[in-house]
């Protein structure tokens, strides 16, 4: 299990500040643009694993040395004007590959906005299981540059929310909940990535409902602890297409919208069991890896039939004559007491949830 996550911000007050612009890792800069350097840096710490987010609004040049042993992957967030890598022009939402012990040479000719991860080249073989080209160390020895296209471009409004919603409440966060927010910011990196890949079909996919039927037992397994589908990609070795297809043929949604749903089930039943001067809504949302509270609202209220607030405010016997069990039965689409969720009793909610999905990325977002 990871540690625990932290998060740190602050301000830029000249271009000093930017020499830990990547969490870790010292970087020369130096001031291009005429004026006083303004900006914010923020890190996130989660075990040995690192996000950085930075912006400023005069030019820098970057130059980091060939000391640094760990893998960088950068995403340009904004600029408002020209910016090189390497050789790379770089646009918002492009990534940028940085091997270790690899000297990097970036411009920014005007105001602009960042994000990188910085991570052991070990730890893409957990990370990326069931992605073979990206799960093999070798693929991140050569820097690259990977083109993002009009689907992959959320991430870079995301990733700065992500950052802020995780630093008001980082001390709520535990470290299973750490570790579902680990993944989802390596996704709004490989959304990018993945749709930059040509599409593998190479690979053998396992039985549709075996392979959900094992998906529903990790999860049973899990409890009430989110999981991401990236996770899942690991622990059954298939790729986020394949898992898409199997779903898909079972119940007519892909696995994000099912995990959605699992999700939402949870916050309802912790919503239900507590009390409003004991929790918030928006803690218990972030436990299980919603960051937008209005688009969390949304789904929750079409699954349910009321807000967040309204199960919070009218929970229990003591305010509705109700017991916790009796309330929880007004909502037979996902029972607690069997390990796998049978065809008949998902497929009608979760076609309806089809209706407010956004059509499929295999790098869609948690949320």
């Amino acid at each position: 299990m990871v540690q625990r996550l932290w998060v740190s911000s602050c301000g830029l007050n000249g271009f000093e500040g930017l020499h830990q612009a990547v969490q870790g890792s010292h970087i020369d800069v130096m001031q291009l643009g005429h004026g006083k350097m303004r900006g914010t840096l923020s890190h996130v710490g989660i075990g040995e694993f690192s996000l950085s987010v930075g912006s400023f609004n005069l030019g820098v040049r970057t130059q980091r040395t060939s000391s640094d042993e760990k893998l960088i992957v950068g995403m340009l967030l904004s600029a408002k004007d020209r910016v090189t890598h390497f050789a790379f022009d770089m646009r918002p939402a492009d990534v940028l590959v940085i091997p270790p012990a690899i000297e990097h040479d970036g411009i920014f000719h005007g105001a602009s906005s960042y994000a990188a991860l910085r991570f052991d080249l070990s730890d893409v073989v957990s990370m990326f299981a069931g992605e073979a080209r990206l799960s093999d160390p070798a693929t991140w020895y050569e820097k690259n540059r990977y083109r993002a296209n009009q689907s992959a471009q959320t991430a870079t409004a995301r990733l700065p929310q992500i950052v802020s919603r995780l630093a008001q409440h980082q001390d709520a966060l535990t470290e299973a909940s750490a570790d579902f927010w680990k993944r989802a910011i390596v996704d709004c990196f490989t959304a990018t990535i993945f749709q930059s890949l040509p599409p593998d079909e190479t690979r053998t996919l396992p039985s549709a409902l075996r392979l959900v039927h094992n998906v529903e037992d990790y999860l049973a397994a899990a409890d009430a602890r989110p999981v991401h589908v990236s996770e899942l990609c690991a622990a059954f070795r298939v790729s986020r297409r394949g898992l898409h297809r199997a779903f898909h043929d079972v119940f007519g949604v892909g696995p994000v919208t099912f995990l959605r749903h699992k999700r939402l089930c949870a916050i309802h039943s912790a919503l239900i069991d507590s009390s409003p001067g004991d929790t918030t809504v928006a803690k218990v949302a972030l436990q299980q890896g919603f960051v937008e509270l209005g688009r969390f609202s949304h789904y929750y209220h079409a699954l349910f039939g009321e807000y967040p607030s309204e199960t919070l405010e009218l929970r229990g016997a003591e305010s509705r004559g109700l017991s916790a069990t009796h309330r929880v039965s007004k909502h037979p689409r996902m029972t607690t007491n069997r390990p796998r969720f049978a065809r008949e009793t998902l497929n009608k909610p979760l076609l309806e949830l089809a209706k407010i999905q956004r059509p499929f990325k295999a790098d869609a977002d948690c949320d």
